[in-house]
């Protein structure tokens, strides 16, 4: 790929989250992006990477739902787990000037409407109290100790109990 965008690797992040089982839909797809840069990203933007990364064989769209192809897979495959969104997306960006697209695929068409529908959907499902899984958790404040968790006091050894013996007699 020739021009590298910022929206193509959360593009590409966001879609292999969210389609690691099955296809993932549009709602899904942006709300990885936003779990990864913690903002909805801008509606034109998504309409490009989406098309630039099908042209370059990077996503497919089946039944509905949008997939990644196994070049893009090797690209997202192997990155480190303790890694942060932007060390992950810098690794992907990386991996993603190296990839040569061996043909031209066709685009994928999305209009402005179904953006604005996803990410209305998806706005609507962060107000609401389901259970969203693409949410972090909140993480506990690490000043207040753990329940059941208490200093115990060493077992004694074992030479303070028995007597000494000698390893072996003579006989």
């Amino acid at each position: 790929m020739q021009p590298i965008h910022d929206f193509d690797v959360l593009l590409l992040l966001a879609t292999a989250l969210s389609s690691k089982r099955r296809p993932a839909q549009l709602v899904e797809i942006i709300a990885a992006a936003d779990l990864i840069q913690q903002a909805i990203p801008a509606e034109g933007k998504l309409i490009e990477a989406f098309s630039r990364l099908a042209i370059n064989g990077l996503i497919i769209e089946i039944d509905g739902g949008y997939a990644l192809t196994p070049d893009a897979q090797v690209l997202v495959n192997r990155l480190p787990r303790k890694a942060d969104a932007a060390e992950r997306m810098f690794i992907v960006r990386d991996k993603l000037s190296e990839y040569d697209a061996k043909a031209v695929h066709a685009p994928i068409v999305l209009t402005m409407e179904q953006i604005k529908a996803a990410i209305d959907a998806h706005k609507k499902a962060s107000e609401s109290t389901a259970k969203n899984l693409l949410v972090p958790k909140p993480k506990p404040p690490e000043d207040l100790p753990r329940p059941g968790q208490r200093q115990r006091r060493p077992a004694p050894s074992a030479r303070q109990n028995k007597p000494a013996q000698p390893r072996w007699r003579k006989g």
